[in-house]
């Protein structure tokens, strides 16, 4: 792939971007959250179309003009957000378009029997193939979409992210797989934010930073940490955080305590408290648990173990109305799907978790409604400021808005924000960053999760740093810079005494 450029309305996602990919190796392809990988190897499997460039197959010019056009190659795909088919059982997903069949008629048992063949080499013959795929673990559906590509009988194949939700034994067997296949000269390009995987499994590694190519070629064993981090950091956009107007009341009880708190497969054993106008943020890359800790706090997942207080009162484990009536909040991570009615009127997303404030007689009053949610909207500046508008009409930034306007009605307590800058644009981050520093000196104690760590930085007061479900080091925010918290959380190193998750420190590198 040569001078690769993709754009995007209002954003050009990659500038000239080049990888090159040779049989037989592991090609590792690094980059921050927004560096541009997603959309480059969705151009290399067909799914986007590039606006400038061109790409050579095995020495020939080629035009991937859709998925099909790839698989036809043999180029294979396999997502981070799994592209399975619930309804379907595991051979029908791994064979999906592809189906054993004679005369006419589909053979279902030719394809158990070549779908049970494969789970075996990926050392999962316990995942039946008749299964209905929806019902396995986020670790089995992985494997099922791993094995999907193996049957595709692919020359390259492309791996995002494979490891999230794999434990250290079913890395192991990818591994050994992944071993296999470059032994028989089939390429892969692989994914990771985890540097001690890089050097295991990679061969040469392509770092891309704000969708440009900055490094290409890198030997993965032999570059030390610090020049890839190095090389992965520095930021386009400028981060404006407002002052604090006053310090958390450090000197009160907290309002939030989380205690031992565990999910089964996400993470374990997380403990922190946040006092009344205090920010904490929590810092780690997608899959260490980050949004499944808020999650759980909020009771939208429900709590292995583990107790979460507000006031000093006990919340039940997954009980969300338990936790809003205490005056817990959250602005999940993906608002158009988890937070908002799209199809409904602004006003109606900003009083939908206040209701019983607006019934009288058992008759709710749309006018109390509207005036409540008329106040926010000019608190807040959303525009335009209508709040009869469809809320889906309404840039990403204002539509944040709505969401935060929904828990100042509320006057909550506990403030939980999953990527409150996501999709924003530079004017209403702005914006939502003095939101956020106004609640807190209300007294508000909020907790951020951020994939951008100098938001996580500038907004916080105290960062807990999450690696594979676990809390590495808790810090004030001023100990800590983007360089230390990327180390931290590539590596799954804190301070001496704090086991390693995965793997250990690799001998040269820099601390």
């Amino acid at each position: 792939m040569h001078d690769i450029v993709k754009t995007f309305p209002g954003v050009r996602a990659l500038d000239g971007v080049d990888l090159d990919v040779r049989p037989g190796e592991v090609h590792c392809l690094l980059g921050q959250n927004g560096a541009g990988k997603s959309t480059l190897i969705k151009i290399l499997a067909g799914a986007h179309q590039p606006d400038g460039g061109r790409i050579s197959w095995q020495g020939s010019p080629v035009t991937l003009s859709n998925p099909q056009a790839a698989m036809s190659l043999g180029i294979a795909t396999i997502y981070q957000e799994l592209d399975l088919v619930s309804g379907l059982t595991v051979a029908d997903n791994i064979f999906l378009g592809r189906e054993f069949s004679r005369f006419g008629l589909t053979r279902p048992a030719e394809g158990n029997r070549a779908a049970t063949a494969l789970l075996t080499r990926l050392g999962h013959p316990e995942i039946r193939p008749g299964a209905e795929v929806g019902s396995l673990s986020a670790a089995s559906q992985q494997m099922v979409s791993i094995a999907r590509a193996l049957s595709q009988d692919a020359k390259l194949i492309i791996m995002d992210e494979p490891s999230a939700v794999l434990d250290n034994e079913e890395v192991g067997r990818l591994f050994a797989v992944i071993r296999d296949l470059t032994a028989h000269d089939v390429a892969v390009v692989y994914i990771s934010h985890r540097l001690e995987e890089i050097r295991e499994i990679g061969d040469r590694i392509t770092v891309l930073k704000d969708g440009r190519t900055v490094a290409t070629g890198l030997p993965a064993r032999e570059t030390p940490t610090r020049e890839v981090i190095t090389l992965m950091t520095g930021r386009t956009i400028e981060y404006v955080f407002p002052e604090r107007r006053t310090q958390p009341h450090l000197d009160e009880a907290p309002l939030l305590e989380v205690q031992g708190l565990a999910l089964r497969g996400s993470f374990a054993g997380v403990s922190f408290s946040v006092r009344p106008g205090e920010i904490v943020g929590l810092a780690g890359l997608v899959g260490s648990g980050r949004s499944e800790i808020l999650e759980t706090v909020f009771g939208a997942r429900h709590a292995t173990s583990g107790t979460v207080r507000v006031a000093g009162r006990r919340l039940r484990a997954g009980d969300v109305g338990g936790a809003v009536a205490a005056g817990v909040g959250l602005a999940p991570e993906e608002r158009k799907s988890q937070a908002l009615l799209l199809g409904d009127s602004v006003y109606r997303n900003i009083s939908i978790s206040s209701l019983a404030r607006f019934t009288r007689g058992g008759f709710l009053s749309g006018a109390a409604e509207k005036a409540a949610a008329r106040e926010q909207v000019e608190s807040l500046d959303v525009r335009p400021a209508d709040v009869d508008r469809e809320v889906r009409t309404l840039s990403g930034g204002n539509q944040q808005k709505v969401v935060l306007a929904r828990w100042l009605l509320r006057d909550c307590k506990v403030l939980l924000l999953d990527e409150p800058t996501r999709g924003v644009d530079v004017g209403a981050r702005s914006e939502i960053y003095a939101l956020v520093r106004a609640l807190a000196d209300r007294g508000v104690a909020v907790v951020v999760v951020s994939s951008e760590i100098p938001e996580v930085l500038g907004l916080a007061d105290r960062v807990l740093v999450i690696a594979d479900g676990t809390v590495v080091t808790e810090q004030p925010a001023g100990a800590l810079d983007e360089h230390r918290v990327l180390d931290l959380v590539m590596e799954g190193t804190a301070h001496p005494g704090v086991a390693v998750p995965r793997g250990n420190r690799h001998e040269g590198d820099v601390a």
